[in-house]
């Protein structure tokens, strides 16, 4: 306690004193949002992060900042899920040379011992 400068009688005191009204409250609005936030996560099937979520909070009765969700969401272990766009890689109508299957491979083994032709 020294290096607080405190006596410890008066740590011990301001420890163990009840919540204020104001921190009550706090707390509960606090239980309300994360309530929000985990609802809006899961109508979103959790894809929205915390700036649209934050959109949405400010639609209904909260209002807090991005950084304060971010917080929230982070404390609830929740993350938006990324969803990209399909895109085809492969193009298959080229004019290119394909070769022969000079080789003729067979990647089909029946048991272990024919691929090592033992």
């Amino acid at each position: 306690m020294q290096c607080l400068k405190v006596s410890y009688s008066s740590y011990y005191k301001w420890k163990a004193r009840p919540l204020s009204n104001r921190e009550r409250e706090r707390e509960r609005r606090k239980k309300d949002i994360k309530k929000q936030i985990t609802s809006i996560y899961f109508a979103s099937k959790q894809r929205y992060g915390s700036p649209r979520i934050t959109v949405e909070l400010e639609s209904s009765v909260f209002k807090t900042g991005k950084i304060t969700v971010a917080k929230y969401m982070k404390e609830l272990g929740l993350r938006s899920r990324l969803s990209r766009k399909f895109r085809v890689t492969t193009y298959s109508k080229h004019n290119y040379l394909v070769a022969e299957n000079i080789l003729n491979r067979n990647f089909l083994v029946g048991s272990p011992s024919q691929a090592w032709g033992l």
